[in-house]
């Protein structure tokens, strides 16, 4: 096997593995999804982003139960007593103690009781917190968002390369057949020998194999599309766009790093955490400080010696007043409670420091990739149409009995190593373009659209 067929397998074997081999998957012809289509649906029903949309619901009901803690609480209770043996009170009389029976035997109690917190530290602190926690968790539903949207970008992406693989092993196919019937016409004529013939013959068998791979290649890439939009694996479609470049504005490349750190959503998450760990400790400090609360209740008493209670029998009671309550030792469990919130705090400013520094790497690393991605698209589109002249003025000179069948087979390898490279390229440039904006925290218009509705 010379050299370029190497080559051509290799680079045929690399497109198999873009995919993890599975079962066969049939090919679909249900309805046909653009990518604007893909990112819509995904936005809708795809499981991680409904877990994060609960996640901000949780975190709105904290901060009512927060402010519910600064709010007044009234309570209601009755109580019914029924005295078995009632208390003695002693009493003297002429020198003598007397035994005296206190209360009835029946008692009923009907009390509606208030209070509300005039200082607590630690309410306030929690009100803070439980706000601080919900940008948060609002943050990180946005980075799940644009978590998901590269994901499905990404498998929609490979989809179009599989799609673009089937296409270029059809026309090589196409090519070799049509190279063979030539041979075998000019075999019968005795122009060509029969090593030629040969050489035809397993150019089309082995191409074969590679056409069945990437059309299961494709089917399997439409799974993993599903699995990212959140289908169904038995819902049929096909994808609807090609895979085309997008070029990217060279001013947003240019100010990548800066629109990064400052919209990237993992580095707000975290400076949210710093802002609740930094809570939390003042919450935690708080349980030094005193907590005043007033407080009312009226009530209705009642007591008889029998169980027959009339509204006549009740006795109404107001109180009011004010309560003042502060720990004096705790057996420094608040000392320690202080002190792990702190260390909670300086833990979350040292992974925003690593946070930070992996994102401009991760910035860089992706602007190099489209830049490359980019120059390679504008050479391949060069040496692509070099390729398909080559092959076709081989092939002229094949017929013309200049050249030989291996010529043209090398004219046949060189047009598709090409044409792989393009297609290579374009995928490369289109994920880069995906990961820059996710690390930008930019989503595209239709998923923007999706969460208006």
């Amino acid at each position: 096997m010379s050299e370029k067929n190497k080559s051509l397998v290799v680079t045929l074997l690399l497109f198999s593995f873009l995919i993890t081999p599975v079962a066969w998957s049939q090919a679909t012809n249900g309805r046909r999804f653009s990518l604007q289509d893909a990112v819509r649906l995904a936005m809708k029903q795809n499981p991680d982003l409904k877990t994060a949309r609960l996640e901000v619901e949780k975190s709105d009901a904290r901060v009512r139960e927060a402010w519910g803690n600064a709010l007044p609480s009234l309570d209601i209770s009755g109580t019914y007593t029924r005295t078995l043996k009632a208390p003695i009170f002693f009493a003297s009389f002429n020198d003598q103690a007397v035994e005296i029976e206190m209360g009835f035997p029946h008692a009923i109690n009907m009390a509606l009781t208030g209070k509300q917190v005039l200082f607590n530290a630690a309410v306030i602190a929690g009100v803070g917190a439980a706000h601080v926690y919900s940008e948060m968790a609002r943050d990180l539903y946005g980075s799940k968002q644009l978590e998901t949207v590269t994901k499905v970008r990404k498998a929609y992406y490979t989809a179009l390369l599989a799609k673009e693989v089937i296409s270029m092993m059809h026309s090589s196919l196409r090519n070799a057949e049509d190279n063979l019937k030539n041979v075998l016409l000019m075999r019968k004529q005795g122009i060509v020998s029969e090593y030629d013939e040969l050489r035809a013959s397993v150019q089309v068998e082995n191409l074969r194999p590679e056409v069945i791979r990437s059309e299961n290649n494709y089917a399997l890439s439409l799974d993993a599309l599903r699995s990212a939009i959140g289908m169904e694996l038995d819902e049929n479609f096909e994808i609807a766009d090609s895979l085309a470049l997008e070029a990217i504005d060279d001013s947003l490349i240019a100010r990548a790093e800066e629109l990064a750190m400052g919209s990237n959503p993992n580095l707000s998450a975290i400076n949210r955490q710093i802002d609740l760990n930094g809570a939390m400790t003042s919450a935690e400090r708080s349980n030094y400080l005193p907590t005043v609360a007033a407080f009312g209740q009226y009530q209705y008493q009642a007591a008889r010696s029998d169980i027959n209670f009339s509204a006549n029998d009740l006795i109404p009671s107001t109180q009011v007043g004010i309560t003042v309550s502060m720990n004096i030792f705790q057996g420094l469990q608040t000392r320690s409670r202080v002190e792990q919130a702190q260390l909670e705090q300086e833990k979350s400013v040292e992974q925003k420091a690593s946070l930070e520094r992996t994102v401009r790497t991760g910035v860089h690393s992706v602007v190099g990739n489209i830049r490359q991605a980019r120059k390679r698209v504008e050479a391949q589109e060069r040496t692509v149409e070099s390729a398909e002249q080559g092959y076709k003025i081989v092939t002229a000179r094949f017929l013309a009995n200049a050249a030989t069948q291996l010529e043209v087979n090398d004219a046949q390898l060189a047009l598709t190593q090409a044409k792989v490279n393009r297609v290579q390229a374009v995928y490369d440039y289109l994920t880069a373009a995906a990961d820059l904006d996710q690390l930008i925290g930019r989503l595209p218009s239709c998923a923007v659209e999706s969460n208006n509705d």
